[in-house]
Protein backbone atom coordinates (compact mmCIF):
# COMPACT_ATOMS: atom_id res chain seq x y z
CA UNK A 1 0.00 0.00 0.00
CA UNK A 2 1.42 3.34 -0.83
CA UNK A 3 1.08 5.44 2.30
CA UNK A 4 2.50 9.14 2.67
CA UNK A 5 4.82 9.33 5.84
CA UNK A 6 3.04 10.21 9.78
CA UNK A 7 5.46 13.06 9.73
CA UNK A 8 4.36 14.99 6.64
CA UNK A 9 0.83 14.37 7.80
CA UNK A 10 1.42 16.11 10.55
CA UNK A 11 3.19 18.83 8.81
CA UNK A 12 -0.71 18.89 6.73
CA UNK A 13 -2.13 18.93 10.48
CA UNK A 14 -0.21 21.93 11.28
CA UNK A 15 -0.58 24.11 8.37
CA UNK A 16 -4.28 23.46 8.57
CA UNK A 17 -4.84 24.51 11.89
CA UNK A 18 -2.80 27.39 12.04
CA UNK A 19 -4.29 28.22 8.51
CA UNK A 20 -7.50 28.54 10.30
CA UNK A 21 -6.57 31.05 12.96
CA UNK A 22 -6.44 34.70 12.59
CA UNK A 23 -3.59 35.90 10.81
CA UNK A 24 -0.75 36.81 12.62
CA UNK A 25 -1.71 34.56 15.62
CA UNK A 26 1.22 32.09 16.96
CA UNK A 27 0.81 28.57 17.29
CA UNK A 28 2.59 26.44 19.96
CA UNK A 29 3.69 22.83 19.07
CA UNK A 30 1.61 21.52 22.49
CA UNK A 31 -1.58 23.32 21.11
CA UNK A 32 -1.56 21.28 18.11
CA UNK A 33 -0.53 18.03 19.80
CA UNK A 34 -3.35 18.71 22.32
CA UNK A 35 -6.33 19.46 19.89
CA UNK A 36 -5.12 16.35 17.17
CA UNK A 37 -3.27 14.59 19.45
CA UNK A 38 -0.15 13.79 17.34
CA UNK A 39 3.23 13.24 19.40
CA UNK A 40 5.16 16.00 20.61
CA UNK A 41 8.16 15.22 19.17
CA UNK A 42 8.02 14.57 15.45
CA UNK A 43 5.01 17.00 15.58
CA UNK A 44 7.50 20.20 16.63
CA UNK A 45 10.39 18.49 14.55
CA UNK A 46 8.19 18.87 11.18
CA UNK A 47 7.52 22.36 12.40
CA UNK A 48 11.50 23.46 13.03
CA UNK A 49 11.69 21.93 9.36
CA UNK A 50 9.35 23.81 7.90
CA UNK A 51 10.57 27.10 9.91
CA UNK A 52 14.13 26.30 8.41
CA UNK A 53 12.44 26.25 4.53
CA UNK A 54 10.55 29.12 4.88
CA UNK A 55 6.99 27.79 4.73
CA UNK A 56 6.24 28.92 8.43
CA UNK A 57 7.99 31.18 11.55
CA UNK A 58 9.03 30.46 14.66
CA UNK A 59 9.04 32.64 17.56
CA UNK A 60 10.92 31.61 20.83
CA UNK A 61 9.78 32.29 24.29
CA UNK A 62 7.27 31.21 27.19
CA UNK A 63 4.19 32.83 24.70
CA UNK A 64 5.68 31.80 21.18
CA UNK A 65 5.03 29.23 18.74
CA UNK A 66 4.53 28.97 15.07
CA UNK A 67 2.92 31.25 12.03
CA UNK A 68 2.43 30.19 8.74
CA UNK A 69 4.62 33.04 6.46
CA UNK A 70 4.77 31.76 3.05
CA UNK A 71 1.63 31.83 1.01
CA UNK A 72 0.73 28.14 0.93
CA UNK A 73 -0.84 28.62 -2.85
CA UNK A 74 2.31 28.83 -3.61
CA UNK A 75 3.96 25.22 -2.00
CA UNK A 76 3.34 22.45 -3.76
CA UNK A 77 2.55 18.94 -2.13
CA UNK A 78 5.86 18.32 -3.63
CA UNK A 79 7.78 21.15 -1.99
CA UNK A 80 6.22 20.08 1.44
CA UNK A 81 7.19 16.21 0.61
CA UNK A 82 10.77 16.93 -0.28
CA UNK A 83 11.39 19.21 2.80
CA UNK A 84 9.77 16.81 5.45
CA UNK A 85 11.15 13.42 4.02
CA UNK A 86 13.16 13.87 1.00
CA UNK A 87 12.59 13.28 -2.43
CA UNK A 88 9.36 11.09 -3.77
CA UNK A 89 10.70 7.40 -4.01
CA UNK A 90 7.94 4.26 -4.35
CA UNK A 91 10.21 1.94 -4.23
CA UNK A 92 13.59 1.45 -1.95
CA UNK A 93 15.51 -0.12 -4.57
CA UNK A 94 16.40 2.57 -6.86
CA UNK A 95 17.49 6.42 -5.60
CA UNK A 96 17.75 8.64 -9.21
CA UNK A 97 20.26 7.18 -11.54
CA UNK A 98 21.76 4.55 -9.52
CA UNK A 99 20.27 0.97 -7.81
CA UNK A 100 21.58 -0.92 -4.76
CA UNK A 101 19.41 -3.91 -5.40
CA UNK A 102 20.82 -7.09 -5.83
CA UNK A 103 18.00 -8.10 -8.48
CA UNK A 104 18.79 -5.02 -10.67
CA UNK A 105 20.49 -6.82 -13.50
CA UNK A 106 17.44 -9.05 -14.13
CA UNK A 107 14.45 -6.93 -12.35
CA UNK A 108 11.60 -6.45 -15.04
CA UNK A 109 10.14 -3.56 -13.82
CA UNK A 110 12.50 -0.64 -13.41
CA UNK A 111 11.42 1.28 -16.00
CA UNK A 112 7.49 0.71 -14.74
CA UNK A 113 8.73 1.82 -10.91
CA UNK A 114 10.29 5.26 -12.44
CA UNK A 115 7.70 5.78 -14.83
CA UNK A 116 5.36 5.33 -11.91
CA UNK A 117 7.38 7.58 -9.70
CA UNK A 118 7.67 10.50 -12.11
CA UNK A 119 3.75 10.72 -12.27
CA UNK A 120 3.61 10.81 -8.54
CA UNK A 121 5.94 13.71 -8.67
CA UNK A 122 4.64 15.54 -11.22
CA UNK A 123 0.84 15.11 -9.20
CA UNK A 124 2.42 16.02 -5.97
CA UNK A 125 4.07 19.20 -8.16
CA UNK A 126 0.68 20.56 -9.81
CA UNK A 127 -1.35 20.56 -6.18
CA UNK A 128 -0.57 23.07 -3.79
CA UNK A 129 -0.57 22.50 -0.45
CA UNK A 130 -3.44 25.23 0.21
CA UNK A 131 -5.59 23.53 -2.39
CA UNK A 132 -4.95 19.96 -0.43
CA UNK A 133 -5.64 21.52 3.54
CA UNK A 134 -9.03 23.29 2.19
CA UNK A 135 -10.31 20.42 0.50
CA UNK A 136 -13.38 18.83 1.28
CA UNK A 137 -14.48 15.03 1.06
CA UNK A 138 -17.78 13.65 1.54
CA UNK A 139 -16.46 10.75 3.21
CA UNK A 140 -15.08 12.29 5.71
CA UNK A 141 -18.14 11.63 7.56
CA UNK A 142 -18.57 8.16 7.45
CA UNK A 143 -14.38 8.07 8.51
CA UNK A 144 -15.14 9.74 11.29
CA UNK A 145 -18.01 7.72 12.59
CA UNK A 146 -16.51 3.77 12.15
CA UNK A 147 -14.74 2.56 15.03
CA UNK A 148 -11.02 2.03 14.86
CA UNK A 149 -9.29 -0.49 12.90
CA UNK A 150 -6.73 -2.16 14.37
CA UNK A 151 -4.14 -3.56 12.49
CA UNK A 152 -3.26 -6.35 14.94
CA UNK A 153 -7.21 -7.54 15.13
CA UNK A 154 -8.14 -11.34 14.08
CA UNK A 155 -10.01 -11.50 10.72
CA UNK A 156 -12.60 -14.47 11.02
Amino acid sequence: MFKINRKLEYALVSLRHMSAKAPGQLTSAKEICDTYRTPFDPTSRVLQIMAQHGVVRAEQGAHGGYQILKDLSKVTLYDLTSMIQGPIQIVNCFHGDYSHCEMTASCNVIAPMLNLNQRIAELFSTMTVLDLIKSKNQGEKQIRTKPIAREDAKIT
